[in-house]
């Protein structure tokens, strides 16, 4: 038998730093652009109840650790779990199974952060926001590590919810935080645009975006629904998480493909390869750069490790134990 550690969400929430999940994103993506394994996620979808189950994982094999994501969405509950199983990449042996949903605007919004980091001017100052929920939240969290912002615009179709979402991140910024009423007052002359929304159409018009803008959209994983427009796509040097996902589920490339204004020769990298410095990030000051991020298991067992470890110094977290399949398949039938 083996002992693993079982975090609950309560554990992880506030176990690790914005900062913290940034390194360890940026590390596990580095690993990635060296060669480590990560696929784009599978997705199963059922209609009646309507929902969608789905996977992905990735090896981080000088981080010794391996894992992801299991969640379900949907359903007849109408709600989400999220389970993150992860093992030792040498032993194989398993290491910890999380309740991943505390985590999961954190890790995502930590690979957002890290893209600006690689992508965005150096003196970029002003952020804007498109969305409000939880992902926008942990992108704002993560984002503002990276660069000194004096200016951030939120905009969401809900005045409500982009007036809350301004008012908890003016008390906690140094920044000057707003809610503006159009994505485009949110967009114009801002240095870097995040998207993170449920919108199944573009959030914005490309011809808006400056030179030098870097955008991360990371709302839609889905070849039938995008978040940026064609123009966006044609106009920026263009990176996702995984190349593979480009042609796979990446609707708001997939939509410029179609529209015939780029080609798949348009993927300048993988973000792994820029972190890595096998392939450039920016090139100049006047570039438009686009981070499309449909969420893969490099954050997620990269964020993972790092809260296993987290969790094991401040004593967190309850053991239970897994048997191994030298001992657990016997073949015997089970007792009637």
């Amino acid at each position: 038998m083996t002992d693993a550690l079982f975090l609950t969400s309560e554990d992880v929430e506030g176990l690790a730093t914005p900062s913290e999940y940034v390194d360890a994103v940026r590390e596990g993506y580095r690993q990635r652009g060296n060669g480590a394994p990560a696929q784009p996620r599978s997705k199963f979808f059922r209609s009646s109840p309507g929902g969608m189950f789905t996977s992905y994982a990735a090896i981080l094999p000088e981080t010794g650790a391996m894992g992801g994501y299991m969640y379900s969405a949907g359903f007849g509950a109408g709600d989400a779990w999220f389970v993150t199983p992860l093992f030792d990449a040498d032993s194989g042996e398993p290491l910890a199974l999380l309740d991943g949903a505390s985590m999961n605007p954190f890790k995502t919004g930590a690979a957002g952060a890290v893209a600006v980091d690689e992508l965005a001017r150096e003196d970029a100052e002003t952020l804007a926001v498109i969305g409000s929920g939880p992902q926008a939240r942990g992108q704002l969290h993560t984002t503002a590590t990276v660069r000194e912002f004096t200016e951030v615009r939120v905009y969401s179709p809900t005045p409500d919810n982009r007036e809350s979402f301004a008012a908890d991140f003016a008390d906690r910024f140094e920044a000057t935080v707003e809610a503006v009423d159009s994505s485009e007052a949110a967009v114009a002359g801002a240095d870097v645009v995040i998207t993170a929304t449920s919108a199944s159409e573009p959030v914005f018009d490309g011809d808006v975006l400056d030179p030098g803008t870097h955008v991360t959209a990371m709302g839609q994983y889905s070849p039938d629904r995008c978040e940026l427009d064609a123009t966006t796509i044609e106009r920026a040097t263009y990176v996702p998480d995984l190349r593979e996902r480009a042609t796979f589920d990446a609707g708001s490339f997939l939509a410029a493909l179609e529209e015939g204004v780029v080609t798949e020769e348009h993927v300048h990298a993988e973000l792994g390869e820029v972190v890595a410095g096998e392939r450039p990030g920016r090139t100049n000051a006047d570039e438009i750069t686009v981070f499309d991020s449909g969420g893969t298991g490099i954050e997620t067992a990269a964020a993972a490790h790092m809260l296993y470890e987290n969790a094991r110094e401040e004593g967190l977290g309850s053991e239970t134990a897994f048997a191994p399949a030298s001992e657990a398949l016997t073949g015997e039938r089970p007792h009637d």
